[in-house]
């Protein structure tokens, strides 16, 4: 198989527009060890891989392969935060180390284009200088994406399938694979200590639609020649057989059409997917129906594939939002964001009737081509119950083949193991749960546990051509980004958060004047999320009568106003408790005002 072999000439510089800032504050996931940013003195001629991210957990993916001064980043994603992150935007990776040795760092590698890999590319780059080599759709995603950043610049460097590029003291083989998504590579990565074979997000479709089949005989190449260690994908480790082909999903879709054909068709499906929308346009157009886009993600996706060739469609079948109520029901095919069940999304505003333009009926069908991701289930739910609460057909991937995922099940990954034969195996990307299937996996087909390697965010695995162990942890975690501006904060803001939402709080004012101590006026109560509205007034009765009884027992001309607070604090966190069980945070403000 032919190789070629790129270097960093002419790598595209690129310029971004108007700014979004973000306020970023660390969340360590484990107590700091000792020595966490330690240099590379005692590893000299020893290959380190590190791991930020993505491991023993769902998203944010980040991996760094360390050889004495040459540092290999791949990928850099972002995870969208939990229920107990209140006010959280995005949950990105810690990236102290990395930044602190940002001048060893020569180059960072992109598997893909999901948020997951390049989410937090635009708080990596603002310090870390270094090329960034991705596939041409994946780098056109992220120049899209800086665009919110114009501080941040990127040199952005094209790759294709088979292209090996020098990057360091590291060689990285771009290695065509199937995915949710075009454009994404698995990669062989030539280190001084052997080949490391890095999965990226895959899975193998025989039959797929607008692209080849993941390059089976590359890996058994690779495999022949010697691979020293596998770091494979996990995420659905725990499931049998094979995932579903494109091909299927394409064919359940066309019956769908086939027996909707009177209907209004509304459909949608992960916002990256631009192979799964092509094949929903094709089959527009095969039955006679006009496009609207529903979500403005999905037009931008769409434009940049169609820029740089990895779809192409017929635009005269498209038409405005505003124009598709003047349509025939069997002439319309809405496309909309939402697959999430993201309340703000289109189509979560088409089941709560408030979408502008459009009003659903029961002779609309909506088709979710997609599945809900962990966390999102309720949501996605809730969307569904919506809808079939107003009579609509809803099809969704528990009725029907029409969403099939991008990762490999275990069928693949017997296949990806038996042809790659490595040494050592490093399960990655998915929870523990899925890095303990994965890991059964491959000792069922012969690998010795002691040569398998199950990392954790932080682990740092030691490699020689005759061996690999864990050795001292690197400082990792999470940082969590909110849309406040840029400032460091610790996870104290979260935990008030919480408390916030969970038992309110109450806000008192009071006038006094120390020196003579005299109440001047007050106290002025606001309380917000803690008494409902019928026993307010009541409670905050008592509230004022116990500040003013608690005051008039102590000599305000010997106390200071910070012991005046803690002393109404007090009172108040009693009083609350006494008479309605809660704890809500007490904010006093005292004027001390000299007349």
């Amino acid at each position: 198989m032919e190789n070629n072999t790129t270097n960093n000439e002419n790598a595209e510089v690129i310029s971004i527009a108007p700014n979004i800032k973000k306020r970023v504050f660390a969340r360590k996931e484990k107590p700091a060890k000792k020595n966490y940013n330690q240099d590379s003195r005692g590893a000299r001629n020893k290959l380190r891989i590190m791991f930020f991210g993505g491991v023993g957990e769902v998203g944010k993916n980040m991996t760094a392969l360390c050889y004495n001064d040459d540092i290999l980043v791949i990928d850099c994603g972002v995870a969208f935060p939990d229920e107990d992150m209140p006010g959280v935007d995005l949950v990105i990776p810690d990236m102290t180390y990395l930044k602190n040795n940002a001048h060893k760092i020569k180059g960072i590698v992109i598997t893909h284009a999901h948020e997951d890999h390049i989410g937090s590319l635009p708080y990596f780059l603002d310090t870390v200088k270094a090329p960034v080599y991705a596939s041409r759709l994946t780098l056109a995603m992220i120049q899209g994406k800086l665009r919110e950043f114009p501080k941040v610049k990127m040199t952005g460097k094209v790759v294709k399938p088979h292209d090996v590029v020098k990057i360091g003291c590291f060689q990285v083989e771009f290695i065509h694979v199937n995915h949710s998504i075009a454009g994404a590579h698995a990669l062989a990565i030539k280190t001084p200590v052997g080949t490391i074979v890095h999965s990226g997000d895959f899975k193998i479709d025989f039959t797929p639609l607008l692209e080849e089949t993941t390059d089976l005989s590359r890996f058994g190449e690779l495999g022949q020649k010697g691979v020293l260690m596998f770091l494979g994908e996990s995420t659905n480790a725990e499931f049998e057989g094979f995932s579903l082909s494109e091909k299927v999903v394409r064919d359940t879709l066309k019956d769908l059409f086939e027996e909707f054909k009177e209907k209004r068709i509304i459909i949608t499906v992960f916002a990256s997917n631009v192979h799964r929308m092509q094949q929903i346009m094709n089959l527009a157009k095969q039955y006679g129906r006009k496009i609207a886009f529903a979500g403005r993600s999905m037009i931008n996706n769409m434009e940049i594939s169609m820029k740089v060739g990895e779809v192409a469609y017929d635009k005269s079948i498209i038409v405005d939002m505003a124009k598709i109520k003047n349509l025939k029901d069997s002439e319309a095919l809405v496309l909309a964001t939402g697959s999430q069940g993201q309340e703000t999304t289109a189509l979560a505003r088409m089941a709560r009737g408030e979408f502008q333009g459009l009003t659903l009926s029961p002779n609309d069908a909506v088709i979710f081509s997609s599945s809900p991701v962990p966390g999102n289930e309720k949501s996605v739910s809730g969307i569904i119950n919506d809808l079939v609460e107003k009579g609509i057909t809803v099809v969704y991937n528990d009725l029907a083949s029409v969403h099939a995922s991008g990762h490999a099940c275990k069928g693949e990954f017997r296949i990806m193991h038996k042809l790659i034969k490595p040494k050592f195996f490093v399960p990655v990307h998915g929870e523990a749960k899925h890095q303990l299937a994965h890991k059964k996996l491959a000792m069922e087909m012969g690998m010795k546990e002691s040569n398998i390697f199950v990392p954790h965010n932080g682990s740092v695995l030691e490699v020689t051509p005759h061996h690999a162990r864990f050795v001292q942890d690197v400082q990792a975690g999470e940082a969590l980004v909110d849309g406040l501006g840029i400032g460091q904060a610790g996870s104290n803001v979260l935990k008030e958060r919480k408390q916030l939402a969970n038992d309110g709080f109450c806000v008192v004012v009071l006038s006094v004047n120390l020196q003579k101590g005299e109440v001047l006026s007050g106290p002025e109560m606001i309380a917000k999320g803690f008494i409902y509205s019928h026993e307010a007034e009541k409670v905050l009765d008592e509230a004022k009568e116990a500040v003013l009884n608690s005051l008039s027992k102590i000599n305000l001309q010997s106390i200071d106003k910070n012991e005046l607070k803690n002393s109404i604090k007090q009172t108040l966190t009693n009083l609350f408790y006494r008479r309605i069980e809660r704890k809500p945070i007490i904010i006093p403000i005292v004027m001390d005002i000299k007349k």
